[in-house]
C-alpha cells in the first residue's frame, strides 16, 4: 500500500456526490487507501467549484478532521510545476494536475486517486508513469 495517498479533485467529488458516477468506486479506494490524504490548494479550489454549497460542508469536515491536508507549497516548486504546464500544453494540463505529478515526484511511495483519465499521459521524472488508481 501506497505510504503517499494523493487526492485529486475529481476523486474527491465522486467521495462526496451520491450522484457521481464514480462515487461507488471512489467508497471502496477511501476504504482500500485510509486518510491522511495529501492535496494541494488547486485540488481543494476545483474541489470545492464542482461540489458547490451542497458538497462544501463534507469537504470542509475532511480538511478540519485532518483526512485530507494541503501538503504542497507552489512556491517551493514553482518552476517544476511550469514546466509540466508548458510541457503538456496541448493537453491541456491544469495548475491542480501539475502540482500532483510534481507531488507524486516529491513524495516518496507516492499514488494518486484520480477520475483524471490524463494522468495516464502524464510523466513524471520525464519519463516514469505517474502511480495513480481511476475508474476503468
Amino acid at each position: 500500500m501506497a505510504k503517499n495517498v494523493l487526492a485529486d479533485a475529481g476523486f474527491l467529488v465522486a467521495l462526496i456526490s451520491r450522484r457521481d458516477s464514480h462515487h461507488q468506486w471512489a467508497k471502496t479506494l477511501a476504504a482500500d487507501h485510509v486518510p491522511t490524504w495529501r492535496t494541494c490548494e488547486a485540488v481543494l479550489s476545483e474541489a470545492f467549484h464542482l461540489l458547490g454549497t451542497r458538497g462544501a460542508p463534507a469537504l470542509i469536515t475532511l480538511l478540519r478532521r485532518r483526512a485530507l491536508i494541503a501538503a504542497f507549497d507552489l512556491d517551493n516548486d514553482v518552476e517544476s510545476v511550469l514546466k509540466l504546464l508548458q510541457k503538456y500544453s496541448n493537453v491541456p494540463m491544469s495548475l491542480a494536475d501539475a502540482c500532483l505529478v510534481r507531488m507524486s515526484e516529491t513524495f516518496p511511495d507516492s499514488l494518486i486517486l484520480t477520475t483524471d483519465s490524463d494522468f495516464r499521459i502524464y510523466r513524471r521524472h520525464s519519463r516514469q508513469t505517474v502511480p495513480c488508481i481511476m475508474p476503468s
